[in-house]
Order: C-alpha cells, then sequence, then structure tokens
C-alpha cells in the first residue's frame, strides 16, 4: 500500500439536486468524521465484524476496479490491491453510512491515493483541469456503489480543501470568509435519527421535475436561490446570505417535502418562523443529517438539546 491518509467526510452545504441542473454547488471536507486504510489486527481495539465486512466489500471493488481496468477507464495497481485485502486491508471509518456525508467517497479517494498508478497528487494548487480529471475518474470509480455518482464526493475528500463547482465545466477551491457574523453564527449538523436512500430520493424528484409546474419553481426559483446562497457565503455578505437561505429552505419545505423526515418538518418550521436558525437538506435528505445555520448559536443549540435532537457543530464564527 503506497498511500496511508486520513480521509475526510464531505458536507455539501448547497447544490443537491441543483447540481443536476447545472447549478453552483459548495462542499466543504468535514474533519469530525474520517476514515483510513489499514490492516486488520486482532490485538487491535476496533470492531472485527465490520473490518472483516469491509474487507470483503472491498474485494468485491477490486474486481470492479479490475474491469474498469481493462477498458482502459482507470489505472490502478489492482495486483497490489488484491494482495493486500488477502493480508486483511479494510477501510476503518468513522463515517456514518446513508447520512449524506460521503462515506463511499472517503474509502474511493483512499484507494485511488494508495493504488493508482499515475496519480494526480491531491492539492488546492490543482487547475480546473486536473480537478475534472480528477472528478471524472472518482464518478467512474465510486458508481460501484451507487450505480450512478457525480465524483464530487471522493474528489472533496481526495483535495481537503471546500470546492467551488461553478458548472459542469469549471471546479475551483475557495475558502469561506470567518468572522463575518455578528455574535455567534454557526452552521451545525442535526442528526434526524435514521439513514436516507439517495437513489428512490433523486429518481422522485427527476420524476417531480417531468411537471412544468415544478420544473419551474426548481429552475426559476431553487437553482438561483442556491447560487446567490453560495456567492454571498464566499464574498461574506451575511445578511444577504440569511436572506438567500431563508427563502431557499422555505422552498424545499414546500416543494421537497418527501426528503425532510415528517417527524422533522415541524423543527424545520419552527426554525423559519422564529429565525433563530434555519435548515435545509444535507445531499439527498430521506434521514441522516440535515444542515442547520445561525446567527444566534446558543439558542439554537438550547431548542434542539431540549428536544432531545443531536447537533453537531461544523463551523463556528465566534471560536475562530
Amino acid at each position: 500500500m503506497n498511500g496511508k491518509s486520513i480521509f475526510y467526510a464531505k458536507i455539501i452545504l448547497f447544490g443537491e439536486y441543483g447540481i443536476i441542473f447545472d447549478s453552483m454547488a459548495l462542499t466543504i471536507p468535514f474533519t469530525h468524521f474520517h476514515g483510513e486504510l489499514i490492516f486488520s489486527d486482532p490485538y487491535k481495539y476496533t470492531d472485527l465484524d465490520l473490518a472483516n465486512e469491509s474487507n470483503r466489500m472491498l474485494r468485491e471493488y477490486a474486481s470492479y476496479l479490475r474491469k474498469l481496468s481493462r477498458k482502459n477507464e482507470c489505472v490502478m495497481d489492482i495486483d497490489s490491491f488484491e494482495k493486500d485485502i488477502e493480508k486483511g486491508l479494510y477501510f476503518e471509518s468513522s463515517i456514518p453510512h446513508s447520512y449524506g456525508l460521503g462515506s463511499s467517497g472517503a474509502l474511493v479517494a483512499a484507494v485511488y491515493d494508495a493504488y493508482a498508478k499515475e496519480k494526480i497528487n491531491g492539492s488546492r494548487s490543482l487547475n480546473s483541469s486536473e480537478m475534472l480529471k480528477l472528478k471524472s475518474i472518482f464518478a467512474t470509480q465510486e458508481s460501484f456503489f451507487h450505480g450512478r455518482s457525480s465524483g464530487i464526493d471522493p474528489l472533496n475528500a481526495y483535495i481537503k480543501f471546500a470546492l467551488l463547482i461553478k458548472n459542469k465545466n469549471k471546479i475551483t477551491s475557495v475558502t469561506i470568509p470567518r468572522n463575518r457574523v455578528e455574535g455567534d453564527g454557526a452552521i451545525f449538523l442535526v442528526n434526524t435519527g435514521g439513514p436516507g436512500k439517495t437513489e428512490p430520493l433523486v429518481h422522485l424528484f427527476l420524476e417531480k421535475c417531468k411537471l412544468e409546474k415544478y420544473n419551474k419553481v426548481i429552475v426559476n426559483d431553487f437553482i438561483p436561490l442556491t447560487n446567490n446562497c453560495i456567492t454571498s457565503l464566499i464574498n461574506g455578505e451575511i445578511n444577504s446570505f440569511f436572506d438567500y437561505l431563508h427563502q431557499l429552505s422555505d422552498i424545499q419545505l414546500n416543494y421537497m417535502n418527501p426528503m425532510i423526515p415528517y417527524h422533522f418538518q415541524d423543527h424545520w418550521k419552527n426554525g423559519l418562523d422564529t429565525g433563530d436558525y434555519t435548515l435545509k437538506l444535507c445531499g439527498s435528505g430521506g434521514g441522516g443529517y440535515l444542515l442547520g445555520f445561525t446567527k444566534e448559536f446558543e439558542k439554537a443549540k438550547r431548542y434542539f438539546k431540549d428536544n432531545d435532537i443531536e447537533l453537531i457543530t461544523v463551523y463556528r464564527s465566534s471560536k475562530l
């Protein structure tokens, strides 16, 4: 194994669903959850059942990559990969599955890092052309897990910097301005209590988009608001950002209702009504985590604690 790096979870701050229509998207690595390729050891404190299951899955993944290699769709050292799998290689990960945080993307990035023959080294200094090439490679490799992949999740895990997807032909690394929120601003995750399933929800969204009225809302309102949220956040225009975010959240509540777990819809509406926090989808929704934004983190934290809901801080302006 050539690489031995830790790969982080990812959060799509904005761009879920809209990216299908070539909207902008903004993703960040999230170091709270991470994974790495290591060898099984009966003397280590780990879940050996999970290690064995991961090892079994890597065997299947190696076979998939070998087929791609035969088609010249990726250049990987499959022989070395399979030998290491025989020695007990597995992916030790704290990234929860089906929670919208890119668990398979981190694994794909780790395997590429360790076994790619003509590796493009991950760096924020990569130009757009190099990032697009990596994105294409990762999309093919991650398709093993989802049937279809944009390649964004493994790209974000591999680059380890915030990425701005301007359109399908341009990707750049960016910095999100810090300390622009007066008071106690924060971005956070809230746990809906169970995993979500991406494929059926994406299918539902695409079917709804065949309806003229629904499609018009997505194209004329949802996508422009997504782009405005991203632009205002990157530019540090916080008041405009929260205004656009409130509108985006309201559209998701009204037009993407099936993607929001039923038992969380009152919490979502409470944020819109009080202004204490604003919720939006994190990934495809249906379960997993939701994203929250607030100018008053202590208020938001108290609300979710009082409702016995797990909250995980992603970014807190007053503490940076």
